[in-house]
């Protein structure tokens, strides 16, 4: 299963019908003989469990650009920003040589505008989050740094082109990640040499210049985390700034509400941690939801979404696990409302009515699978989605094949 999906990647065309998936979906008769990309324009709805080529329920194709077009190897982080002045949206996307912008605001037609290159060389590992009206990119390539680009530079494109940042911060090089409170004028570097690998954290008040004030070396190496301005149940840090991060091995609570002197708050283990990947709070900042990336591959279960009960700070608890249809493996999660956005690699995205999460209880509703060859649990397909936009319209990043735009049908 493994040859014949690395195979995919190069002769798609050729092998798709000789790829059995892991599931039980089989193709639909009318693409048996073919895997040809849609033919974008127009909406591919999700009819008898299949959207084109694509397994599906629930979630139409609205729109989609291929790697060719973003001229690039392979894709990683997605994040979307939505101009204040036009209303416009906008996917960010993560190439291995760079990010690229697309004009969604007509999802159907996708408008490629280009991509801001990477500062140095290409990496499979890139990460793009907003602040206000710019982006702020890291990269696991040698010397990357930071780089600001200000997206009201997009506004009245219409065709593609190379860009340059408006700021570079060189006080780091390489790092996996970076997180924004976007209540706050701050970013948060993760998984860069400085502070360990853990939190370094600057003033981004000025947004093209960066200023470091601080970080957090006191739990090792972050991978990912969110920052909140905490509103939840325990009362004993409300307004705080509170940071939960993925270390490796467990889930870490900080107070960086003073960047010079974050402070220990908890952390919380769990049964069989081989690698604590990321996770996201629930809306009323009780739950955690969050994701080991190798669990799945070492111990051979369904993907597992491990539920913490965050009402006391000091105190995390592990109330639980949901278990998915599939071996594959888990990476990002975003919540909205009641509903986890689960980013499921060669499952594609699952999405989880999350409301009686007090009983540990998630029910699949349902899912866009962009990784039609399996469900193997390996590192392919999907690789995280951004599902705030008003418009409804969720985007998802794909490894081998771009960015995705899709909605619930109606």
């Amino acid at each position: 299963m493994k040859f014949c999906n690395l195979f995919l990647t190069a002769f798609s065309i050729v092998l798709f019908v000789a790829c059995s998936r892991t599931d039980d979906n089989d193709l639909p008769p009318a693409i048996e003989d073919t895997v040809e990309e849609e033919v974008l324009g127009e909406i591919v709805p999700c009819e008898n469990g299949f959207a084109g080529i694509y397994p599906c329920s629930g979630y139409d194709l609205i729109g989609q650009v291929a790697l060719d077009e973003m001229q690039a190897s392979s894709g990683n982080d997605i994040w979307g920003w939505t101009d204040p002045s036009t209303g416009k949206e906008y996917a960010l996307m993560g190439l291995d040589n760079g990010v690229a912008f697309v004009d969604i605001s007509d999802a159907v037609n996708p408008l490629y505008l280009g991509k801001l290159p990477s500062r140095t060389a290409p990496s499979p590992w890139r990460d793009v989050k907003v602040y206000g009206n710019h982006a702020f990119i890291v990269s696991e390539a040698d010397n990357h740094g930071l780089q600001v680009f200000d997206l009201t530079r997009l506004r009245g494109l219409d065709a593609s082109q190379n860009f340059t940042a408006d700021a570079v911060n060189l006080e780091f090089g390489s790092a996996h990640n970076i997180i924004i409170n976007e209540e706050e004028s701050r970013v948060y570097v993760v998984g860069a040499a400085t502070f360990d690998g853990g939190l370094h954290i600057f003033d981004v008040s000025n947004p093209e210049a960066p200023v470091s004030i601080g970080g957090f070396a006191g739990d090792g190496y972050t991978h990912d985390a969110q920052v909140v301005t905490y509103s939840g149940p325990d009362s004993d840090y409300t307004g705080r700034q509170i940071c939960a991060a993925s270390n490796e091995d467990s889930v870490t609570l900080v107070d960086v509400t003073d960047a010079a002197n974050p402070v220990f708050i908890s952390k919380i283990a769990y049964p069989n941690p081989f690698y604590t990947h990321q996770g996201w709070f629930t809306e009323d900042q009780r739950y955690f939801i969050a994701n080991d990336e190798l669990d799945e591959l070492r111990l051979g279960f369904s993907t597992r979404s491990l539920i913490f009960d965050f009402s006391d700070l000091d105190n995390p608890v592990q109330i639980g696990t949901y278990s998915g249809p599939t071996r594959a493996i888990d990476h990002n999660y975003y919540v909205k409302a009641n509903t986890l956005y689960l980013t499921n690699y060669s499952a594609g995205l699952r999405v989880l009515d999350i409301s009686d999460i007090a009983n540990a209880n998630f029910t699949e509703t349902g899912y866009f699978d962009t990784y039609p060859a399996s469900d193997v649990t390996d590192f392919e397909g999907a690789w995280s989605n951004y599902p705030y936009f008003a418009s409804g319209n969720i985007i998802v990043s794909d490894i081998e094949r771009g960015l995705f735009i899709i909605k619930k049908a109606e």
